[in-house]
């Protein structure tokens, strides 16, 4: 015991200390320096609890170092260690319980920004530009949740972004990028061609099967050096208004963690290196977008071109809003003292505070139909070069906030254990005046339809607003493509409505390509031609890059896969169909046209609760339902 009264005295851990964590005390003995200066740390930030039941030495010794360990993690995790963290949820906690409104000497006006409108010369202005630029780009997936909360218990990045093809989100991501990729190499050939880094976010959850997943699908076709995963640790919980640290109820010797969200990424970012590998090797933006939005890279080409032509160091990808809609609207705030941000401000926020600076009636919508302060969508464009330069200030520490769920009004105890959080779309709140931070408005039907409610919760959505559910991520995704391709002067039967797991959504033709052969407008509109028309009960399925639809009547289904300088044969089935390989500068041209009829695809309604159907299939509500089809079949190109 000499010992330990020595690492006592060499600590100054006496008197109170020692009375105060007698448990400890008896147990110093187990521990190295470094996790006896990590206790000392704890006595002194008020968490004694944390040793009232631990055993007698000789009892759960390895627990007791295991405990150590988790509380270095938890220390080295967190820019300013349990120190900071602890002080700054004190902080948050004591403004919580006050009701202190983090807005108080604010007020809102409408920033600055681009509101596009799909297929203008101005949108394929800002397009081209984007594709050229995007080559300088790298690309960060943040997907750090499990899909629990849809009804499927894999990792929400392997959900099929719609089913027809099977295609998943992540495999569609990666091969936009691919895409864009290409894409920006064929407008910039003489810069030489770059890989653009793609980096995942992922977290304890999901880290192993987001790997496994890119590992046994031969990461998508893109090369693995340039796919990097970071993994997002967890944060200690809080008991209540002191900070205490929660205990975790399985475990005497855990303490409690839980997600620190997902503004995490820019500490990651940070720390990692990354950054300024990316700035030696003359990239100049990051591109930050969430997991199952199936509509994202629509936008990105237009998006990164106004970053680009702006020089907006953020750029938040928005959607026209309705008046207080439950999505955040971007905001310029002005502080009394001078200070302005331009922020993300949540809807629950933003009326009364526009109530409480001189607009009576709060958010409400103008001319156009819409609130002027346009829905955030957690997509942020960044200029790598100021990026850097505020993330050396900060670290990479976000603007954190805590939403402890109190069990009264006295706010003096909570009904479970809370944390401290932080969003990725906060980074702005801690750039100078001088920062060029605006938003692009386009189309919700052309860029946003994520994926983040169960059927039960969907259901229960007011009619006329948004599921956000599988199902009707699935039919935006037919949707966009059928209203792209009648912009592109095909003829598109209207949808029908259906009901699937109690949502009412529109059943448009069942269209879907591949990235890289519809990136951008311009490029559609080169792809189709002559007199082209698509019944409402068709599927059209194009796979590969160099097919052209020319004068095609498609009433069935059609899957044309045409790999990258291959020539397509097709046999006939109970349709007339054209189709011919011409070469046109190089490569393998496809021209498909003719008559196309057939029995097609079909949609079967499942029900939700029927555990004999596959998860993925239960939480849209139906599955396609394949009848007969054309199949053309692209074979290597033999000249």
């Amino acid at each position: 015991m000499a010992s330990t009264a020595q690492a006592l005295t060499n600590l100054h851990i006496t008197g109170d200390f020692e009375s105060s964590a007698p448990n400890l005390q008896k147990n110093l003995h187990l521990l190295s320096p470094h996790q006896v200066e990590l206790a000392k740390t704890l006595l002194e930030l008020g968490q004694t609890h944390l040793f009232k039941h631990w055993a007698e030495p000789g009892v759960d010794d390895d627990e007791k170092r295991a405990f150590f360990d988790q509380v270095t993690l938890l220390n080295e995790n967190y820019p300013g260690g349990l120190d900071s963290y602890i002080k700054t949820a004190r902080e948050l906690l004591a403004d919580s319980k006050a009701g202190k409104n983090p807005f108080d000497g604010f007020t809102p006006s409408v920033p600055e920004g681009d509101i596009l409108t799909f297929g203008d010369d101005n949108f394929i202005r800002f397009e081209e530009t984007g594709v050229r630029e995007v080559q300088n780009a790298a690309f960060v997936l943040v997907a750090g949740g499990l899909g629990e909360r849809l009804g499927y218990n894999g990792i929400k990045v392997a959900l099929p972004r719609e089913t027809s093809t099977g295609t998943c989100f992540l495999q569609h991501y990666i091969e936009s990028v691919l895409a864009l990729e290409e894409a920006s190499y064929g407008l910039t050939q003489g810069e030489g061609k770059k890989k653009i880094p793609f980096v995942i976010m992922t977290s304890d959850d999901t880290h192993s099967r987001t790997l496994q997943l890119l590992e046994s699908n031969s990461y998508f076709g893109m090369e693995p050096t340039q796919v990097m995963l970071l993994k997002q640790e967890k944060v200690a919980c809080l008991d209540d208004n002191e900070a205490r640290l929660a205990v975790d109820p399985h475990n005497k010797y855990r303490i409690q963690t839980k997600p620190h969200g997902h503004g995490d990424v820019h500490s990651l970012l940070f720390s990692s290196g990354l950054l300024n590998v990316w700035r030696a090797a003359g990239l100049r933006w990051v591109l930050f977008f969430q997991d199952t939005n199936g509509l994202l890279f629509n936008a990105i080409p237009a998006a990164i071109g106004v970053s680009a032509t702006r020089q907006y160091h953020v750029n938040s990808l928005t959607v026209p809003r309705k008046a207080k809609e439950a999505i955040g609207g971007i905001t310029r705030l002005t502080h009394v003292d001078g200070r302005t941000m331009v922020i993300n401000v949540e809807y629950n926020q933003l009326d009364p505070l526009l109530r409480a600076t001189g607009h009576p009636d709060g958010d409400v919508n103008c001319e156009t139909g819409y609130s002027p302060y346009p829905g955030n969508i957690n997509q942020l464009i960044l200029e790598l070069g100021p990026y850097i330069e505020e993330l050396t200030k900060t670290k990479g520490g976000i603007k954190e906030f805590v939403n402890p769920k109190y069990k009264d009004a006295s706010k003096t105890s909570f009904k479970s254990s809370t944390r401290l959080e932080c969003m990725m779309q906060d980074y702005p709140k801690t750039l100078p005046p001088t920062a060029r931070v605006g938003f692009t408005v386009m189309d919700a039907w052309f860029a946003y339809a994520p994926v983040k409610n169960n059927p039960e919760d969907a259901a229960k959505v007011p009619k006329g607003n948004p599921y956000h559910s599988a199902t009707s991520g699935e039919m935006a995704v037919y949707r966009a493509n059928s209203l792209i391709l009648r912009k592109a002067g095909v003829q598109i039967a209207d949808p029908v409505p259906e009901v699937f797991n109690g949502q009412e959504v529109e059943v448009w033709s069942r269209i879907t390509w591949k990235p890289q052969w519809g990136l951008t407008f311009s490029d559609i509109k080169k792809k189709v031609g002559g007199s082209c028309s698509i019944s409402q009960r068709s599927t059209m399925i194009i796979k590969g890059c160099n097919v052209i639809v020319e004068d095609l009547s498609l009433d069935g289904a059609l899957v044309i896969d045409a790999a990258k300088n291959s020539e397509v044969v097709g046999e006939k089935m109970t349709c007339e169909i054209r189709l011919v390989a011409c070469l046109i500068s190089r490569r393998r041209k496809v021209k498909v046209g003719g008559s196309v009829q057939n029995k097609g695809w079909t949609i079967e309604k499942v029900d939700h609760n029927d555990t004999s159907v596959a998860e993925e299939l239960r939480i849209r509500g139906f599955r396609i339902k394949r009848i007969q089809q054309l199949e053309t079949v692209g074979l290597p190109n033999s000249s």
